[in-house]
């Protein structure tokens, strides 16, 4: 399957975007302060995210990534619909952190597929990068999520499993 690559990478540059709004919202309705800064410093990571993917932007629809990165969220996104739903109806730590990891899991699977059609090694590799983060900020929100839960952190495991 051939796909249009500077209009995939475009969509990437939005899909970041969304996912740095996702978590902006989300920081806003934490109370607790260590699920706070970590949606933050996940906002702050998808925005890096969208830089990778502007440097091999060749379209010029898009003169200024900071002023598209802070302009207002498309509500319409999946990522921008689903948090304000969760903010609208039950929102909890325990359900953003769950949401999250889901959409992360869903983004990186995303990336990868894409990454696979791909030929363009210069391009590859950056949608290659941005899954392997993708994972870490899955496994960044997993382990706040086990931490919030009160769940054995994965750093105190061998010592449970000692005693």
């Amino acid at each position: 399957m051939s796909i249009n690559i500077q209009e995939a990478i475009k969509r990437s540059i939005q899909t970041e975007k969304n996912a740095m709004n996702f978590y902006q919202l989300g920081a806003l309705k934490m109370n607790n302060p260590d699920a706070r800064r970590t949606f933050e410093l996940l906002a702050k990571e998808e925005r890096e995210h969208a830089s990778h993917f502007y440097t091999i932007y060749q379209g010029t629809d898009i003169p200024s990534l900071d002023e598209f990165l802070d302009s207002p969220p498309d509500n319409e996104s999946s990522w921008v619909s689903t948090i304000s739903r969760l903010i609208s109806e039950d929102f909890s730590e325990k359900n953003a952190l769950e949401l999250a990891m889901e959409r992360e899991k869903n983004l990186e699977e995303a990336l990868l597929d894409t990454a696979s059609k791909i030929d363009v090694p210069e391009i590859k590799v950056v949608y290659e990068l941005n899954a392997k983060e993708t994972h870490h900020h899955y496994l960044l929100i997993e382990s706040e999520y086990a931490r919030l839960m009160g769940m054995v952190h994965e750093s105190d495991m061998d010592t449970f499993v000692r005693e």
